[in-house]
């Protein structure tokens, strides 16, 4: 996965309590109108692949049982079917169960159940696309066991977000030939969590939207976590799963040798169960770039100005060291006048034109007496 801004990854679990109102006539037959009901569906945190195709068996939930017993799973008779991971951008998200009729308690534990015919999808040395089977040990055949304790009551709907971190989830362990499926999967509810969308431009640089979350709300990291989207080809992303509280949205490039660095967006709050849209598109900065150069008249100190070529806004100033070399680092790409001056000596005006990421070093200077 694409690194993120100082973005420390953990693993975790929201506590999933509470509800959507809806019915709650309480006569008929079972299931009727005031029956519980729940759905479930299946996002992705963005992985480093091409594709990785996980084939859906089932989820499955025990009501008032913490134990690891394997009896008392409930099927919600999810369909049976294989879904790249990968879709999901731009704020889609795989329905698995929708209002599917649950008995009144505790729910404890969740579980998506997955079949054996996993693939992944990889660009080998030659830039082409390899198919690999992706082998999943026998504990977690059963499907990843998730703990909650959510209290399920008549005449609700509960909305559950399974978010499936690829990065995590695939271990290479060795050759190709050995790729593990061991996955890695966070819990939450609409309901006590929101949804961030947003677009970033320029639109066609494939991107990463990410959140830092504050777990516990204390000064400590280890219970942080990030929650993290990517972009589709519009450029849009959503952020589902994250708890209420006012964030900082990241955006960096999918490609760490793009020319842009990064985008983001201060003071996004997000309010349970609802969905918050960032009104203006994240714009991408370009990388910064530097500006290197050497006046070569001997033991002269100069005084070096850079100024926007356009504006004629001076960006910044600096004296040279004594051998005459001077840099100008962080500099926005665009184009500039460089100029310098000494005393008794005839300033030179020199254009200088900075790219993304690069240090343009200037031809050598040597100034000429007045």
């Amino acid at each position: 996965m694409k690194t993120f801004m100082k973005l420390k990854l953990a693993f975790f679990s929201f506590l999933l309590i509470t509800f959507f109102s809806c019915d709650k006539d309480e006569s008929g037959s079972n299931p009727n109108a005031s029956d519980p009901t729940i759905t479930v569906r299946l996002v992705d945190a963005p992985g480093d692949y091409k594709a990785v195709n996980v084939e859906v068996v089932d989820v499955m939930i025990k009501m008032d049982d913490e134990s690891d017993d394997e009896n008392g799973w409930i099927s919600l008779e999810a369909e049976k079917e294989t879904i790249n991971l990968l879709d999901f951008t731009g704020g889609v998200s795989k329905v698995l169960v929708e209002d599917f009729p649950i008995p009144v308690g505790t729910l404890t534990q969740m579980r998506l159940v997955l079949g054996d015919g996993n693939t992944i999808l990889i660009e080998n040395d030659q830039e082409e696309d390899e198919e690999f089977d992706l082998k999943t040990p026998s504990a977690q055949q059963s499907g990843l066991k998730l703990k909650t304790n959510s209290v399920i009551e008549q005449g609700f709907t509960y909305d559950f977000v399974l978010d499936f971190d690829v990065e995590k989830s695939i271990v290479m362990a060795g050759d190709s030939d050995n790729i593990i499926l061991k996955p890695v999967i966070y819990m939450s509810a609409e309901v006590n969590s929101g949804i961030i969308e947003g677009t970033v431009t320029p639109s066609d640089v494939p991107s990463i939207a990410s959140v830092l979350v504050d777990d516990m709300g204390t000064p400590e990291t280890e219970d942080d976590f990030v929650i993290s989207a990517a972009t589709d080809e519009t450029g849009a992303f959503a952020l589902w799963g994250v708890p209420a509280g006012t964030y900082e949205v990241i955006v960096t490039p999918q490609d760490e040798t793009s020319d842009y660095d990064y985008g983001s967006a201060e003071g996004v709050v997000v309010t349970n169960g609802e969905i918050t849209t960032i009104s203006d598109p994240i714009e991408l900065m370009l990388k910064p770039g530097s500006i290197s150069g050497d006046v070569t008249n001997e033991n002269l100190v100069v005084s070096v100005t850079l100024k926007d070529k356009d504006t004629e806004e001076e960006i910044a100033s600096m004296d040279s060291n004594e051998d005459g070399e001077f840099l100008f680092e962080d500099v926005a790409p665009g184009v500039y006048i460089v100029t310098i001056e000494a005393e008794t000596f005839v300033s030179q005006d020199i254009e200088v034109t900075v790219e993304p990421g690069l240090e343009t070093a200037m031809d050598d200077v040597t100034l000429v007496a007045e």
